[in-house]
């Protein structure tokens, strides 16, 4: 689990494809520094296990990290190459502050930069989106982009006929951040808040099961916990009276 606040800006050395995978060797200041094997690294936004450290010939600290097909298809690391820089994070601590937002590391998709508006004090960057992405991204709400966890300022209305939203980045963000670099036509890895996933699909599973508004043991729909038997006429297991 990460927070979206990128620690530093490294860059992949080394990429060797594998038969439906590809391994990484990227290096690093204090993102990489202390690494150790079987911990997680988020690069570029996409949770990576580090399966071996070292120390590259510039002296900088370097992690290897296996890819696996899935995460090919659904990120931007299918078309990463040597000398490219990425954003770095490690796994939170439990006892820090969440400075971003609750971020896995699971990439559902890819988006490509649709423009970028420059100001003095920030930069506006608009985003495209799958369709299948669009319907969880809401104004105000917390997208994760290349591993930057940003807030919605604005998106396009539901049904588009090309999703798209618009961030604004500030300048520590430019700075610190493989987003400073961003230009139209880039791809992004995309992840969207999980809370919304899970809603939909608790929402979903009521929908299919003839359930009502209500969540949670005793709701219309729902088996009455274990050893609490249901109250008389409320739906429950198979068998019930209708």
């Amino acid at each position: 689990m990460f927070t979206g606040i990128v620690e530093d800006v490294g860059e992949v050395v080394d990429v060797t494809e594998l038969t439906g995978a590809a391994r990484l060797t990227v290096v690093g200041a204090g993102a990489v520094e202390g690494a150790r094997h079987g911990e997680s690294i988020s690069v570029d936004g996409v949770c990576l296990t580090v399966v071996g450290t070292g120390v590259a010939a510039d002296g900088r600290a370097a992690f290897t990290a296996d890819v696996m097909r899935e995460t090919l298809v659904r990120s931007s690391l299918a078309t990463v190459r040597a000398g490219q820089p990425v954003n770095l994070e490690r796994a939170a601590r439990l006892d820090s502050r969440l400075g971003g937002h609750l971020v896995q590391g699971h990439v559902d998709g890819t988006g490509t930069v649709v423009s970028r508006e420059p100001s003095e004090h920030w930069d506006v960057i608009r985003i495209s989106l799958p369709e299948a992405l669009a319907r969880y991204v809401v104004e105000k709400g917390s997208i994760t982009v290349s591993g930057v966890s940003l807030t919605v300022f604005e998106v396009t209305d539901a049904g588009a006929a090309s999703p798209a939203f618009a961030v604004s980045l500030i300048p520590t963000t430019l700075r610190d951040t493989v987003l400073g670099r961003l230009q139209p036509g880039d791809l992004v890895n995309l992840e969207v808040d999980v809370l919304a996933k899970y809603v939909e699909r608790l929402l979903a599973v009521q929908a299919h099961d003839g359930a009502g508004p209500g969540v949670g043991p005793g709701a219309a729909g729902d088996p009455a916990p274990l050893g609490h038997p249901a109250s008389p006429g409320a739906a429950g297991p198979a068998g019930s009276t209708a």
